[in-house]
This record gives structure tokens, C-alpha cells and sequence, in this order.
């Protein structure tokens, strides 16, 4: 019994410090996880080019392809997407939860995506002024400098 004890622990300590390992070397993850890792605080890389933050129901994909069914270009039914480039490109931010969400995560946002079907999201900037609509499973390229998304239903 103290054998199996011995080498349970012994096995957990060894998990722990090889996640501990990988974590800390942010040498393979993607720049643009880097930048938003910090950003915006709380964010937990999920693979080199991945992060989510739980609290928020955000998620950052850096340029990576997807599989899963799509509303538009690759942001995923029932979400809206932010993308550092235009025309649905580049890193992006996906979020759950309609509401008014920061941006801060992408150095630029050149796009936006509404793959729910009602409402619409709005690229803002500081001042609160709409830079670009995306409606019910649309898109839209965006000028200016984005701060926000406003989410409606």
C-alpha cells in the first residue's frame, strides 16, 4: 500500500512539473497567443495556437484551420468572431456571450463575424462609435480602431 502511494505521488509530481515545463516555454506558441496571453489576463493556452478565457467565453484560434461546422468564413454557429485581417483572415477571437466584450486580445481587428442567427454585432472604438455591423450570419471588414464588440439580440 505504501509502494502505491509512493508512486502515485511520485507520478503527480512528475505530471506537474512537465505542464509546469511546457507552460513556461512560450517559445513554441504562436505570437499572436503570446500578445493576447498579455493582454488580457486569465487567458489559458490551450495548445501553441489556441487560448481560451472560461470567464469570459472568449477564445483566441491563431490563423488555424477548423473543422467544425461554420456560419460564416470560420466562425462557428451560434458565436461572433473578431479577425485581426480583413475579409475573415488572420488570428481570431470567438466569443459566447452577447454582450459588450474587449477586443484588447488582437493587436487589429480587420473583420468581424455574426454566425448567430438574430441580432447583430458592432465593432466600436474607445468612444463608443460603431466602425462596422455585422448582422445574423454576416460579416464586415472594419476601419478605424476597434475596442470593443457590442453584441445585441
Amino acid at each position: 500500500m505504501k509502494r502505491t502511494v509512493t508512486a502515485i505521488a511520485t507520478l503527480v509530481l512528475a505530471l506537474t512539473f512537465a505542464t509546469t515545463a511546457a507552460n513556461a516555454d512560450t517559445d513554441e506558441l504562436h505570437p499572436d497567443v503570446e500578445y493576447a496571453l498579455e493582454a488580457v489576463p486569465g487567458g489559458i493556452a490551450v495548445d501553441d495556437t489556441t487560448v481560451v478565457w472560461p470567464a469570459l467565453g472568449m477564445t483566441l484560434e491563431a490563423a488555424s484551420e477548423s473543422s467544425a461546422l461554420r456560419a460564416v468564413g470560420s466562425c462557428a454557429t451560434g458565436t461572433y468572431c473578431a479577425y485581426a485581417s480583413p475579409n475573415l483572415q488572420g488570428s481570431k477571437l470567438t466569443f459566447t456571450i452577447c454582450t459588450n466584450v474587449s477586443t484588447a486580445a488582437l493587436q487589429t481587428v480587420g473583420s468581424i463575424a455574426n454566425g448567430r442567427t438574430s441580432g447583430s454585432v458592432r465593432a466600436r472604438n474607445s468612444s463608443g462609435t460603431t466602425l462596422a455591423t455585422a448582422g445574423a450570419n454576416g460579416s464586415a471588414n472594419v476601419g478605424g480602431v476597434t475596442t470593443n464588440l457590442l453584441c445585441t439580440l
